[in-house]
């Protein structure tokens, strides 16, 4: 097993917002790796600076031994990513839109109908193959986004919030899928803002607040560093992230 992404030191400032403050982060092959914080902490950033859309202001940045700044199009090659709201191209129809992946991605799509087929079976989009997206609803934009990320069969996924929109028995299938994939060795980024998600799904856990790692570790260590062993991972997160005082709060709203 290597280590499949890992950054140093990674800074990266908007105007006066220090959005990612020397970040370091190892993720070995297969994992299933959470990354969790509040609104702003500087994951979306995270994880558009591993693809190579946003540029660091310093530090390093290895993506499956690849500098995406450097190398981009090979790290595209070997990623999946799921945007947190998934931009689609809605003039094409669900085939169009994969056919215009395999394109791009240099892949025969003929080869790709029975998988492709299984995707829409699954994903319960059966019979919506010839429609525009521009009418989907947004759970089913989400999933075409999903398929899209996995059509290529990438060894690195990274998903921003992947599960919203989604209804229980796709999220369910997805959870599964990821940890089937991972047995083979591919590695999954998954930003979530459901504890329970993140509990059940990943391996290990890193939460960041005003883009600094604030801990690192399974679910159970979390637990203990936040002293709360037998709480819940959303206690702890709301522990380290100076979110616990909420019964103040729920009280002023109710008066």
């Amino acid at each position: 097993m290597y280590d499949a992404v890992i950054l140093g030191k990674v800074s990266k400032r908007f105007g006066e917002t220090q959005a990612v403050d020397s970040l370091d982060m190892v993720i070995p092959e297969g994992t299933i790796y959470g990354f969790l914080g509040p609104n702003g902490s500087g994951k979306s950033t995270t994880m558009k600076m591993m693809i190579g859309l946003v540029k660091p202001d310093s530090g390093s940045i290895s993506i499956l031994g690849h500098d995406p700044q450097r190398e981009p199009i090979e790290v595209k090659r070997l990623i999946g990513y799921v945007p947190e709201t998934p931009r689609l191209y809605e003039f094409l129809t669900a085939n169009e839109y994969i056919e215009f992946l395999c394109t791009v991605h240099g892949i025969d799509p003929r080869a790709q109908q029975d998988r492709v087929s299984e995707f829409y079976e699954a994903f319960e989009l059966t019979g919506q193959e010839n429609v525009m997206m521009g009418g989907f609803s947004h759970g089913m934009k989400q999933k075409m986004a999903i398929i899209g990320a996995l059509l290529a069969k990438p060894r690195l996924l990274i998903l921003d919030e992947p599960l919203g929109g989604l209804d229980p028995k796709s999220a369910k299938i997805m959870k599964d899928l990821l940890h089937s994939l991972a047995k083979e060795g591919v590695t999954t980024i998954f930003s979530t803002h459901i504890m329970e998600i993140a509990d059940a799904i990943c391996d290990r856990i890193c939460i960041i607040d005003h883009g600094r790692k604030l801990v690192e570790g399974t679910p159970t260590e979390l637990r203990k560093l936040g002293g709360r062993s037998g709480g819940s991972l959303e206690e702890v997160f709301l522990s380290l992230t100076g979110g616990a005082e909420i019964g103040p709060i729920v009280e002023a709203l109710t008066k």
